[in-house]
């Protein structure tokens, strides 16, 4: 039989919002795998699992999460992943991926994937949906992130300010990931197009630190990378007026 490589969202931190579809993936699995950077501490991936499957289930595989430009490196560092979770294939049935959020949204599991499945052309490759940050804020904050014909944007800013200017001069409501270091950029940006009314940051969701604020206290100082805003659309049309 073929083996299974499946990549399970396990949300942005807080364990109550991995769904009951994740948390048996990753019981069924023999063994889980979790991303660590290569300084060795522990991520909110595994911090989330271990909520749910044993320490001596889990394998630890380093990843270059924190590289962005040296690619050679970034490379050689998801190469060796790709090998080593391919001899965990090689040796059991059922291996699952532990990512936060969603492993169909901007997570190392589409590169796991791919080099996988080039070492392993035999590995059946599956996902379980989870929570993404963004949808957690909106919980959290009371932001409604669309309604009636509004378009939602997602964009990530370590593509640069100028993408998400350009997003935030558009319609509909605006959602940044991965922010915090350009966090003054992105106040900016929020007040030249006239967005910063509504607009919520938040990071740590779910986490002893959590912090939930209105974008209009962004005064420029860092903020931890993993932070996400919401720019709500402009609703003038009263309610359902974009039906």
């Amino acid at each position: 039989m073929s083996s299974r490589l499946i990549g399970v969202g396990v949300g942005p931190g807080d364990p109550e919002l991995v769904t009951v579809k994740g948390v048996d993936a990753l019981r069924a699995a023999d063994v889980v795998v979790v991303p660590v950077m290569d300084t060795g501490e522990r991520g909110r991936a595994e911090a989330t699992v271990l909520h749910y499957v044993p320490a001596e289930k889990v394998v630890r595989v380093v990843f270059a999460l924190n590289e962005r430009s040296d690619r050679a490196r970034r490379e050689a560092a998801w190469d060796a992943a790709g090998e080593r979770v391919a001899g965990l294939l090689r040796a059991h049935a059922r291996v699952a991926f532990a990512t936060i959020g969603d492993p169909n949204v901007y997570s190392t599991f589409t590169y796991l994937a791919q080099t996988v499945g080039a070492l392993v052309p035999s590995v059946v490759v599956e996902t379980v949906p989870g929570i993404t940050a963004m949808q957690d804020l909106a919980a959290r904050s009371g932001a409604v992130l669309t309604e009636g014909t509004e378009p939602l944007t997602l964009v990530p800013v370590t593509a640069g300010a100028a993408v998400l200017r350009e997003a935030l001069e558009g319609p509909g409501t605006v959602v940044a990931y991965k922010f915090g270091r350009q966090a003054a950029e992105v106040a900016e940006a929020l007040r030249e197009t006239g967005r910063l009314e509504g607009a919520v940051w938040g990071s740590a969701l779910g986490l002893p630190g959590e912090s939930v604020r209105p974008a209009a206290e962004l005064d420029g100082g860092p903020l931890p990378y993993l932070s996400t805003l919401i720019a709500p659309a402009r609703r003038t049309d009263g309610r359902g007026g974009k039906l």
